[in-house]
């Protein structure tokens, strides 16, 4: 499993390049504009490929995008649902520009409590962004990320994400899978203490989704206990997951390909430099 973090760019690609080497990041996550505005300025496509040809170069990958936190694709407010279809639309492209392997996605809400009709509602969404955003390279994937549980945000069990995936249609069900966070998963009361406890959410992934579903894991450990809804992230093993968690998720096998990125809060380079070597320390065990 290879191990990274989220990076900023707001310095340029070269330097969030030279950034994620030097915290030892062997894969890495990023916004391809402000999280938090609508619109941004495209993404330069020679720049672009020039950072694609250095990531490579440096074996620094897969690439992964995260978009705007204003996405909200299973609203039932008609203006905010357009909205976040042409914002989705456009974080396609731009990581089919990055050659990203994927772009990760939060659900939004359901404020009418209703989480069938939500899936529906998220489903066309995603299927209309997709056909908004044909430029898009083929082999990159829509990534849906569950939630902590708080309040009425959509996606916090497999089986809300495997409703939405079982409401597209098969070619775009083809480009969709999932991104795993470990805090948002233990905020709302998944167990993920042990190799047994992996082993029986991994089960369920398959059962409810389809093998290979999950296509990366944000590897966060958690400041709340289980069950909490509390979705506030900490340091790997200063939290309420722990160190064991973490091991037993880079020790299982069905996970070997599915890279982890780390979104910690405190200070660079500290942030990402020590959690990433926890993370590699905890991934040596598995052979020891």
């Amino acid at each position: 499993m290879r191990v990274g973090a989220h990076v900023s760019v707001s310095g340029g690609y070269p330097k969030a390049l030279e950034y994620a080497l030097s915290v030892g990041c062997e894969c890495l996550q990023i916004f391809a504009k402000s999280p938090r505005q609508w619109k941004g300025s495209s993404v330069d496509p020679d720049r672009a490929a020039e950072f694609t040809r250095l990531r490579l170069e440096h074996d620094l990958g897969p690439l992964f995008i995260h978009t705007a936190y204003l996405i909200n694709v299973s609203t039932t407010d008609e203006l905010l649902r357009e909205k976040s279809i042409d914002a989705l639309a456009d974080e396609l492209v731009r990581g089919s520009v990055l050659s990203a392997a994927g772009v990760v996605t939060h659900l939004g809400n359901d404020p009418a409590e209703e989480p069938r009709a939500a899936a529906k509602r998220a489903a066309t969404a995603i299927t209309e962004a997709f056909s908004r955003s044909e430029s898009s390279h083929p082999d990159m994937r829509l990534l849906l990320e569950n939630t902590a549980g708080a309040g009425r945000t959509y996606g916090s069990t497999i089986e809300e994400i495997a409703w939405i995936l079982e409401s597209l249609p098969d070619d775009v069900r083809a480009r969709t899978g999932v991104c795993l966070d470990t805090c948002h998963a233990h905020a709302y009361g998944f167990d993920l203490s042990s190799a047994a406890a992996w082993e029986a959410i991994l089960d369920e992934f398959d059962d409810r989704c389809g093998p290979g579903i999950l296509g990366v894991i944000h590897a966060n450990d958690c400041k709340f206990e289980r069950g909490s809804n509390k979705d506030r992230h900490e340091w790997i093993g200063d939290g309420l997951l722990g160190e064991s968690a973490f091991e037993a998720m880079l020790c299982a096998p069905r996970l070997s390909t599915v890279p982890a990125i780390t979104e910690m809060p405190g200070e660079v380079p500290d942030k990402d430099s020590v959690n990433i070597e926890r993370l590699k320390m905890l991934r040596e065990r598995c052979s020891g």
